[in-house]
């Protein structure tokens, strides 16, 4: 028999009292209707739709050995396939690819680097015929993820950089516009906590995202970057989180697909609250390192998953 060790069965406790406390915090709403379809979209030949019975699971697939995320990181590109493949199986819709470590305790890779550790394993999925969502912040590993045939390009630095703006641009792939309140995710401090954070996001995305949709890029999903370390208080800061979830019927003001990044925390039970109140708050895409329990919620929730 295996012996229960007692701190860590004290500090799961501990955090779970945290979590008990934080949803008991948050008032109680009913989840808002939801309206029409919102869109369709042309990815790589294929129809994705956006719509109130849809809710489409985003897998991570984690090429960066830094991960702290262990049980996401794959050993190489034939691993990434083979993990793809499980996420198809279970019923994802795209696989999110990843080379660039995004704790801020990690180092930064070179572009040169980044774009070595991704581009086999995205060929591969691309070749297998994936809908594939590159995660990076630089424009050069992004240039050479598009013509790779990557279908999204995912900025974790907000959609800031003109010259990553313009690549998008110009060659007609989908995005994901990330908050992050840094240049990038290794550049972060505390997060500026509110209790009207959603709003917040709105006012400040809705003339981004017109000017982004001015230039060409209208295809874009919003994330209000719930993912990402910041150096700020456990409790306030996954207090924030979850409010911002339950409010994702004031970030659909933006007139995007939502996407909501399900942040993986040590304690499973923990990022069940948080892929639950994505669903029951009616998220477009959620992105998870638990596809398999992504999924089997989706389905339970009774939404469609899948183009």
């Amino acid at each position: 028999m295996v012996g229960l060790n007692h701190t860590s069965w004290r500090l799961r406790a501990a955090r779970a009292d945290v979590l008990a406390d934080i949803l008991a915090d948050i008032p109680a709403e009913s989840p808002p209707e939801r309206g029409r379809t919102m869109a369709t979209w042309s990815l790589a030949g294929r129809e994705v739709e956006f719509g109130p019975d849809v809710t489409h699971v985003m897998g991570v697939v984690n090429l960066s050995p830094e991960s702290r995320v262990r049980h996401s990181v794959v050993s190489s590109p034939g691993d990434a396939l083979e993990r793809a493949r499980l996420f198809r199986e279970w019923g994802a819709t795209f696989v999110d690819l990843g080379a660039q470590s995004s704790h801020f305790e990690n180092r930064e890779l070179g572009s040169d680097e980044e774009t070595a550790r991704l581009l086999p394993a995205l060929e591969l999925l691309v070749d297998d015929g994936f809908l594939v969502s590159v995660d990076t912040w630089k424009p050069e590993v992004a240039a050479a993820a598009v013509a790779a045939g990557c279908a999204i390009v995912n900025d974790t630095g907000g959609l800031s950089d003109p010259v990553m703006c313009d690549l998008i641009a110009s060659a007609g792939v989908a995005a994901v516009a990330m908050h992050i309140e840094g240049r990038n995710p290794l550049e972060v401090g505390s997060v500026v906590l509110s209790d009207h954070k959603a709003a917040e996001l709105v006012e400040a995305y809705r003339p981004r995202l017109a000017v982004l949709a001015a230039a060409g890029i209208d295809r874009v999903l919003f994330d209000p970057g719930l993912s990402i370390n910041y150096r700020s208080d456990y409790a306030a800061y996954s207090r924030q989180q979850m409010q911002v979830i339950r409010d994702i019927p004031v970030l659909r003001e933006l007139g995007a697909p939502v996407l909501i990044p399900v942040p993986r925390k040590a304690e499973t039970h923990r990022m069940v609250a948080y892929l639950t109140l994505a669903l029951e708050h009616g998220a477009d895409v959620v992105r998870v390192h638990d596809v398999d329990i992504a999924c089997d919620l989706v389905a339970a929730f009774g939404r469609a998953t899948g183009p």
